[in-house]
């Protein structure tokens, strides 16, 4: 489910296949016993150790020990949204524009979180991430989205709960973010994310699927943090879908109660 309509003030928020190798095809002509043998194996040994090596080096983040001038000014600038960027804090966001796109990946957490469809939890959510002078509009636009007949529609009660035997899923995982515009005031974010949607069960008429779509955070400095003002959302990016055989219900039932969902994007 996404986290909404293309509307500004409201929304709901509404694998690759197995990697292969292809290995040089086997020599039909003379052989020349075990060193060959040897020497391909040697071969094979060093291209790992230059992959492994290749890798370590990419993923290391900066260590603070010093470097000739020539070799750190040919090295690419890492992103601030890189594995090896600052860290996240744990409560409030920094007041740049990482701590900016911090805040847009968990508030699209939270927005595309089952809890949207329990009014109490909704309002909570809303609260406690919008602009203080923005509360009244976002709550209002999203109870309007979440109506009965909406949920209804969906197969769940007035409550947003499924029925008995039955679990509901709904989960936002931001896969990158994207700052488009920033001040010290404000910034735009757009939240790249992937979203399980659906009902688990056997003879469900909505079962889990998947959807990509980039959700658009305006966001303001209030009171120490970064809160929302505005959002909306497009679908998209979306990559070739892999050839992973689909789960069974028992399966995903039994993968959406093991696999508690993420609280904390970034």
């Amino acid at each position: 489910m996404s986290l909404g309509d293309d509307h500004q003030s409201s929304g709901d928020y509404d694998g690759p296949g197995p990697t292969r190798l292809r290995l040089p095809e086997e020599d039909t002509g003379p052989r020349r016993g075990g060193r060959s043998s040897s020497r391909s194996l040697v071969t094979v040994v060093g291209v790992v150790v230059l992959l492994i090596a290749a890798i370590a080096f990419a993923n290391r983040g900066g260590d603070g020990s010093a470097s000739a001038k020539g070799d750190s000014a040919d090295r690419p600038k890492t992103s601030a949204t890189a594995p090896s960027g600052t860290r996240p804090v744990q409560s409030g966001f920094a007041h740049d524009e990482q701590g900016a796109q911090s805040a847009a990946a968990n508030y699209a957490v939270a927005l595309g979180s089952d809890g949207m469809f329990d009014t109490a939890r909704r309002h909570e959510i809303v609260q406690s991430l919008a602009d203080p002078g923005w509360v009244d509009r976002l709550q209002s636009g999203f109870d309007a989205d979440y109506s009965e007949a909406f949920l209804e529609k969906i197969g769940l009660d007035k409550n947003g709960k499924a029925p008995a035997g039955v679990t509901f899923v709904n989960r936002t995982v931001p896969i990158g973010t994207k700052v488009t515009s920033f001040k010290d005031s404000a910034a735009t974010v757009e939240v790249w994310c992937n979203g399980l949607f659906g009902l688990t069960g056997e003879k469900t008429t909505n079962p889990v699927t998947s959807s990509w779509f980039t959700v658009t955070m305006r966001l303001s400095w209030a009171g120490n943090d970064w809160k929302v003002t505005e959002t909306s959302q497009k679908n998209g990016p979306t990559p070739v879908p892999g050839d992973n055989p689909v789960s069974g219900a028992d399966e995903m039932s039994k993968a959406v109660e093991e696999f508690g969902g993420f609280t904390y994007a970034r």
